[in-house]
């Protein structure tokens, strides 16, 4: 604007004389010279309004003068973005931008989507932790049943969350932290839960849906990812070699297996059988599932709510590794099954395989499995 002035005028910002013919801004009421509207000022996006850029409430993309903020806007409480008041999400009096919205509703139900997945805590000191992915169907998705088996597995520590699966039924899964064998078997209450479930009329064996899936962290079984694959060939080599008694372990039918954890195909050396995995089309639904980057999945196992087999099923997770660990190709190549279970001490491990494998060759579906 251009006045004739009849009195000296001085910009409030910079204090400088502002000449007669020279334009100004008024501001808050206050007069400032052309050079600080530039340097200093910005317009509000929503009013128009000039303002200073030291007093934006917007962000990068949006400036807002004070009142149109606190009138119209608010930001997010978790990732703090700035939103206009008709896009926030309200719970529990606070305000979120959509995602953090959702990540909030699903952090806190009983039961989570099946892509949910919180980070890791880590529960026991070992280089080699087991993540168990323990489906259970037949008595309902249901929140209420959740929150019991919830309160009694994170009772001290956060050890499980649930998620929903629409391969079951009427169920959910079960999925632990990592966690070390000795925690699993120590300090983990798998019993009480499993005790709980079967109360509840949840069952895992006696139905055509569930699975037993174990993670092993990967870093546990090479220092890079070079020695990583070679060890996990000899896995696969070893699950090969000895399909038909792992197939007898795992309580399976060749239906069932071939649809849930298909083998890759026997090969003469574990580099050639971990070639074919990784060209291979069977996606997650593998005998061991190599698509996650941190860990490999054994799918091998029909699901269980019997504690000992439960127990047998890591322990035996854990033997394989250390063989793969500890053997070359060639002496892996060399082992055969009775040379493996021969040096079995765990004592669950070596009650399921000798109701299993070593001295009964009858229908692997007992009936005392749950």
């Amino acid at each position: 604007m251009k006045e004739n002035k009849t009195e000296t005028l001085y910009c409030a910002h910079c204090g400088a004389v502002i000449s007669d013919d020279e334009d100004y801004e008024t501001i808050d009421g206050e007069i400032v010279c052309t050079e600080c509207v530039e340097q200093h000022t910005t317009t509000c996006d929503r009013c128009g309004a000039i303002i200073w850029t030291s007093e934006s409430y917007g962000d990068d993309y949006t400036t807002l003068c004070s009142h149109c903020y606190h009138n119209h806007y608010t930001r997010c409480s978790c990732c703090d973005a700035l939103l206009h008041e008709d896009d926030a999400y309200h719970l529990d009096g606070y305000d979120y931008c959509s995602d953090c919205y959702h990540d909030e509703v699903d952090r806190n139900r009983s039961i989570h989507d099946y892509g949910y997945k919180p980070e890791p805590i880590f529960y026991g000191n070992s280089k080699r932790y087991f993540g168990v992915e323990l489906e259970i169907d037949g008595a309902g998705k249901d929140s209420e049943n959740a929150d019991e088996l919830l309160v009694i597995a994170n009772r001290e520590q956060e050890h499980i969350y649930i998620k929903g699966d629409g391969s079951l039924d009427d169920g959910m899964e079960l999925v632990t932290h990592p966690m070390t064998m000795e925690y699993h078997m120590n300090d983990m209450c798998w019993e009480d839960i499993m005790h709980k479930a079967i109360s509840m009329g949840y069952r895992s064996h006696q139905t055509n849906t569930c699975g037993l899936h174990i993670h092993v962290n990967r870093d546990s079984l090479g220092d890079n990812r070079e020695e990583q694959d070679e060890v996990i060939s000899r896995i696969l080599y070893f699950v090969e070699h000895h399909w038909n008694e792992l197939l007898k372990f795992s309580r399976r039918s060749e239906y069932s297996i071939n649809r849930w954890a298909a083998r890759y195909g026997y090969e003469h050396s574990p580099k050639a059988i971990l070639d074919k995995a990784k060209k291979g089309n069977n996606g997650r639904y593998a005998a061991i599932n190599l698509m996650n980057y941190t860990t490999i999945e054994f799918r091998l196992f029909r699901g269980t709510l019997k504690y000992n087999t439960f127990l047998a099923a890591l322990q035996l997770v854990n033997r394989i590794c250390d063989m793969a660990v500890y053997s070359s190709d060639d002496g892996i190549s060399k082992v055969s099954w009775s040379d493996f279970v021969s040096g079995v001490t765990e004592p669950e491990l070596i009650q399921y395989l000798k109701e299993r494998t070593l001295f009964v060759n009858d229908d692997v579906s007992a009936s005392d499995d749950i």
